[in-house]
């Protein structure tokens, strides 16, 4: 009878002591994994100079405008934002900038009916327009707005955006020149 228990103790007992290290390993390798990767260093260029590239950021979210007036200024650009479509034509009735970057779902102008604005007037048609949003079908639905330099979702990868910025403010500046 011990004989029987001690084979019934081998063959269940050996693999259960064997099995039950190996998932505890994998279960904290598996979670060591969900863990987020450490945070990126930001981009840094150099300081803004007087005449810097001038960007309008136009967001109806306070924390995006936010987000992007600190990644924006953090690589030298002058920074103005505006909260919605309307804003956004004052401030580009005053002012210009190089790059309009802009959300295209906002209260009373969204941000398809201020990129056909900006295109349809003689001053701005050619400016450069970033499109940013945070919805599916808007994405889908931007692709019919004709002259945009890039369309951006939520949330955004900052060195993608940072080079697409720097690029379209070069050209913008070597076209007035």
């Amino acid at each position: 009878m011990f004989e029987q228990l001690h084979d019934t103790l081998n063959v269940y007992l050996i693999p259960f002591v064997i099995a039950v290290p190996i998932a505890i390993v994998l279960l904290l390798a598996a979670r060591r994994e969900e863990q987020p990767p450490a945070p990126i260093a930001p981009v840094r260029a150099p300081a803004a100079q007087p005449g810097s590239a001038r960007v309008l950021v136009v967001d109806d979210s306070a924390v995006a405008r936010a987000k992007l007036r600190k990644l924006f200024e953090g690589a030298g650009y002058l920074v103005e934002t505006a909260t919605d479509g309307n804003e956004a034509l004052d401030v580009l009735n005053r002012s210009r900038f190089e790059v309009l970057v802009t959300d295209l779902e906002m209260p009373n102008m969204n941000g398809i009916e201020l990129i056909a604005a900006v295109q349809g007037n003689m001053d701005t048609e050619d400016l450069p327009i970033v499109a940013i949003t945070g919805h599916d079908e808007l994405h889908a639905r931007v692709h019919d707005c004709q002259g945009l330099y890039g369309i951006f979702k939520k949330p955004w990868n900052d060195r993608e955006l940072l080079k697409r910025i720097e690029a379209l403010a070069a050209l913008r500046a070597a076209r007035a020149s």
